[in-house]
């Protein structure tokens, strides 16, 4: 990040809280070396990151109302959902205060009537329950240390599950060390009938699972994709073709 212009400094009692600019993207970063966020200041909607893109293939089996968002971010999950579905109502958990602050005053994040933020603990906030379950819910739980361990317990899916509408979807972003993690597979199986994930290439290994076994063919999945691929700027169909049943 040498070439950057550091926008912002400060820190929480969970570390710091940087934001770097180089007048085409803008960077959201937890560590040093770390990069939490990313979106180009043009177009703050289109997904920069490889596993945010791959957390959007739920969308091939179901046109979301609702959906819920654990871990906020620079918001680029939220953005990317907002400008693609049409009337969609998202509520978005944060844990930090001053993240959620920076994401509004640097990220672009769109606001409204529909958009609902929340600076709570997202391991807590599911377990308590949602006012109203979800068609999707997306967990990006990270902080300085790396991946939030909570994520892998049985207890944060079951409650996942009882907060998803009976046709929803789950997409869980892990680290690639979680591939041959039997006992989560086992867990989300219990919970979630339609269960498939991919390797994203760069470290993440993103998990996607229905509740309904999802009968749609290759060529009807594809066609979607391109359809979704046209209105988000980037192809999913990539993600769709190395996605795979686990």
């Amino acid at each position: 990040m040498s070439h950057q212009h550091l926008l912002h400094d400060s820190a929480d009692e969970l570390g710091p809280i940087r934001i770097f600019d180089d007048g085409q993207y803008r960077i959201l970063s937890f560590a040093e070396g770390d990069e939490q966020s990313r979106i180009r200041l043009s177009t703050p909607h289109i997904l920069q990151h490889e596993y945010t893109q791959a957390m959007m293939l739920p969308l091939l089996f179901c046109e979301p109302k609702r959906v819920c968002i654990l871990g906020l971010g620079g918001g680029t999950l939220l953005n990317a959902l907002y400008h693609t579905v049409p009337a969609i109502h998202i509520t978005a958990v944060e844990l930090r205060q001053e993240v959620m602050d920076a994401a509004e005053m640097y990220f672009k994040l769109p606001r409204g009537k529909r958009i609902n933020l929340e600076v709570a603990n997202a391991i807590d906030y599911i377990a308590d329950g949602l006012p109203k379950k979800v068609d999707v819910l997306m967990t990006d739980l990270y902080n300085t240390e790396g991946m939030d361990r909570a994520v892998l317990q049985t207890s944060f899916i079951e409650n996942c599950a009882k907060n998803i509408k009976e046709d929803g979807w789950l997409a869980l972003n892990c680290w690639i060390d979680q591939k041959n993690n039997h006992e989560l597979t086992a867990i989300i199986k219990q919970h979630f009938n339609d269960v498939r994930a991919l390797d994203t290439g760069s470290g993440n290994w993103v998990i996607i699972a229905g509740k309904r076994v999802d009968s749609s063919n290759a060529k009807e999945l594809k066609v979607v994709a391109q359809r979704l691929s046209d209105k988000m700027g980037f192809q999913l169909t990539k993600w769709l073709s190395r996605l795979s049943e686990i």
